[in-house]
């Protein structure tokens, strides 16, 4: 226990310092979305353990590597040299690298609030106050210490049992089953354990959240919708999100308003978690729904994949109804009650399956009707719902052949056919925003006015992906620790500052970091594509007579009905 407490409160590591502080100074460099103090604090401390473990194994390296070097030279010459070394040596390098690191510091620290403030009216917002920012290196200081403490713990703990294995086997051969054994167990428990406890406490609490129906949400009284009289589904098996989505049709009455000519109530099927047991159960009770509400008759009928919640983004969904006065089906279902960023890491097979078995059936029930009386086909997916509503296609030919479009909203990059897309993209066109076969199906847009290029034919099906440059969720990837994207070696979107860098492991933290404020992002930036999802559908599948006054007056209505419910 002793030799345990002298290592965990051992002296700060040199080679360790000097890193730590480098790596200090690229945490302050700026990324995608513009950050708080707490959090920029929080990100520095992260990086600068990651620093510093990697001087300390470095210095470590080249130790190891001097040594037989150190050999050559006369014993007498060592030995004054190791003396020197320990009584002013260490000492004076340590002070050296102590002065650097705190001016490149206090340097980096000026620059990086100055580029933090500069990232704030790319996105129409006001600048906070620089002095919070000087809350950033305590902030860092006490991430840095929690996680070097838990390091060197780890570290107390393999030589502790390398001790014991060196009863028995080489000291060589039992400090390395000693640390990969201490090594393993500490993943085991965080990946076994400890997530499990974490996932379990997950499930429950957003398992009850699923249960609530939000304030001012009744059931509808509308046969057309799933829930409402003579529905196959009970309301209350729908789910908070899916309550909310049946709920939420706009009345007879605005359709008209917006029209000027008479509207049909308009079609809604939702099947929630508990409304059938298995995916396959959930996606034909869905097909019933829609035979029921004469989903089939109408103009438009659209398939939509939920984010991990179950989520329909409102905006999306009301576009199509105002467009078509209600002569529209929309059916989606639930298949987790976990946040996206949880669902891809624990449900990922969920999403691809309901995404596939949903738009299976109903194609399969759509493709046996008359080729004259079929309702226009379109998918729909936003964020995590992008991923999975892609995996029903195996390409752009599928999508072309057995669709009418579809629309694709802030795609994480592992979304397959996104990924096949951009990495194919045409010559000379950039990551964020790629040109894929000159446009011929697939089309890509930062914005609403991109949707208008490439100038070439837009035949047949049309399929978009929006996707903004500084929406993190369209660009994290595993791939940034060691790998520089695309998007860091071109020219920059036009939300994201021009001078960033992509630096190895800080950069991946960054935008880790910019994952959990995405949502928080004003319209337009981030992963907020609210007053964007009309003129997306009017490229699409506008109908008849369909112009650009209308989609900017449905865009500004809808804006206002948000605002109302909201």
């Amino acid at each position: 226990m002793r030799e345990g407490r002298v290592r965990l409160g051992a002296a700060l590591d040199t080679a360790g310092i000097l890193f730590a502080a480098i790596f200090f100074c690229l945490s302050l460099t700026p990324s995608l979305l513009p950050r708080s103090w707490p959090l920029q604090g929080i990100i520095a401390g992260v990086l600068t353990v990651t620093g510093y473990l990697a001087g300390v194994t470095a210095g470590a390296l080249a130790r190891r590597s001097a040594a037989p070097v150190a050999r050559w030279c006369p014993e007498a010459r060592r030995e004054r040299w190791r003396e020197g070394w320990r009584r002013t040596g260490r000492r004076r390098v340590r002070r050296l690298v102590a002065t650097f690191g705190c001016g490149l510091g206090a340097a980096s620290l000026v620059l990086g609030v100055r580029a933090q403030r500069a990232i704030y009216p790319l996105m129409g917002l006001r600048p906070p106050e620089r002095l919070g920012y000087l809350g950033v290196p305590f902030v860092a200081a006490a991430v840095f210490l929690l996680l070097l403490a838990a390091a060197r713990a780890l570290r107390v703990a393999a030589r502790a049992l390398g001790g014991v294995l060196g009863r028995w086997i080489p000291a060589t051969a039992a400090r390395l089953a000693a640390g990969l054994g201490v090594g393993v167990l500490a993943v085991l428990l965080t990946d076994g354990i400890l997530t499990e406890a974490l996932l379990r406490g997950a499930d429950n609490s957003f398992a009850a959240i699923n249960s609530e129906t939000a304030p001012g949400t009744s059931p509808p009284r509308s046969a057309t919708v799933s829930g409402g009289p003579s529905s196959l589904v009970s309301f209350a098996s729908l789910g908070l999100e899916g309550r909310a989505f049946v709920a939420g049709a706009p009345a007879v009455g605005e359709l008209s308003g917006f029209t000027g000519r008479p509207a049909l109530p308009p079609v809604r099927v939702y099947a929630g978690l508990d409304s059938a047991a298995t995916a396959r159960e959930r996606a034909a009770l869905a097909v019933r729904e829609l035979d029921r509400t004469g989903a089939f008759r109408r103009a438009v009928l659209c398939v939509i994949t939920t984010t991990g919640t179950g989520w329909v983004d409102p905006q999306a969904a009301a576009a199509l109804e105002f467009m078509y006065g209600g002569d529209t089906a929309l059916v989606s279902m639930q298949y987790s009650y976990l946040p996206s960023w949880l669902s891809f890491l624990v449900d990922r097979e969920r999403v691809t399956a309901a995404g596939r078995e949903l738009f299976g059936q109903v194609y399969a029930r759509w493709a046996r009707l008359p080729a004259g009386h079929r309702p226009r086909l379109l998918v729909f997916g936003e964020s995590l719902g992008a991923f999975g509503a892609e995996s029903a296609f195996r390409d752009d030919r599928d999508l072309r052949e057995r669709t009418g479009g579809a629309l694709f909203v802030g795609p994480p990059d592992s979304s397959p056919l996104w990924r096949r897309f951009v990495d194919d993209r045409d010559p000379g066109s950039r990551e964020v925003l790629p040109v894929y076969r000159d446009g011929e199906t697939v089309r890509f847009a930062n914005g609403p006015t991109d949707l208008a290029a490439p100038a070439s034919a837009w035949a047949g099906s049309r399929v978009v992906y929006l996707q903004h440059p500084s929406d993190p969720i369209v660009w994290w990837t595993p791939r940034l620790v060691l790998g520089r994207p695309d998007w860091l070696e071109e020219r920059r979107g036009d939300d994201v500052l021009p001078w960033i860098r992509w630096y190895p492991f800080v950069t991946f933290w960054q935008v880790t970091a910019d994952l959990v404020f995405s949502l928080d992002a004003p319209p337009g930036h981030g992963h907020d594509y609210d007053g964007e999802m009309a003129a997306a559908w009017a490229r699409i599948a506008p109908p008849d007579g369909w112009d650009d006054a209308r989609t900017t007056a449905l865009t500004t209505l809808l804006s206002r009905r948000e605002a109302g419910s909201g």
